[in-house]
């Protein structure tokens, strides 16, 4: 039998999983020296776990984030010093490693206090994007503690396979990067499957990575 004292406990139990998924009151926050020189859009993905990336865009198109008590874009800039004002957002219920189905434990093959490298499957992007709700980094962002400011140091294209390496603070990204840049530290290759005569038994090609332009 289901009384009256029960139909309103039932609501209030609603009521509190529905205020569980928005964060409590506008948020204040200064940026910190390891943020300087990131993209706010960037940083918001960091700082709001869990809030879908096209609520992001929304609330900064809207006006709602401000810094240093003015209107900016996604694009815009972070300074250490700077002060940000987050408005309360809701927070998505689905999970994002369920989203893209990706079983972070198993993919990654190193990792130490600085990087992450992750062995990425193909199918999988790297980020979020038009038509992408979530990629590699959002879900390592969601799954990481708060202490580390998860960086992709390079891209992968979503239909190619092999090492994606993440840093684990602005710090690192940069160093990464300028190894990543000189041959001498990082090498990368790529192996590729083909289909056709190939001239010689065994090959290789430099050139640059041609865009794959699809005909409607």
């Amino acid at each position: 039998m289901i009384t009256k004292k029960h139909r309103v406990l039932k609501v209030m139990d609603k009521t509190a999983i529905k205020k569980s998924n928005v964060s409590q009151g506008v948020r204040k926050i200064i940026v910190e020296s390891d943020y300087s020189g990131q993209r706010l859009d960037n940083y918001l993905q960091r700082e709001l776990k869990g809030v879908p990336k096209s609520r992001i865009y929304r609330i900064i198109r809207k006006g709602e984030v401000r810094i240093n008590g003015k209107r900016v874009q996604a694009s815009t800039r972070l300074a250490a010093g700077d002060k940000l004002r987050l408005p309360p957002v809701r927070k998505s219920i689905k999970s994002p490693a369920r989203q893209i189905k990706l079983n972070l434990e198993k993919t990654i093959i190193y990792e130490n206090n600085i990087i992450i490298v992750i062995n990425k499957p193909p199918g999988i992007a790297v980020h979020g994007g038009s038509g992408i709700s979530m990629g590699v980094i959002e879900t390592l962002r969601a799954n990481y503690p708060t202490k580390y400011s998860l960086e992709l140091v390079h891209r992968l294209d979503r239909d190619t396979s092999g090492c994606l390496m993440i840093a684990k603070n602005r710090r690192y990204l940069k160093a990464l990067q300028v190894a990543l840049r000189s041959t001498s530290v990082i090498n990368k290759h790529y192996r590729a499957i083909v289909h056709g005569n190939w001239p010689h038994r065994l090959g290789s090609i430099e050139a640059p990575i041609a865009k794959n332009v699809l005909s409607s």
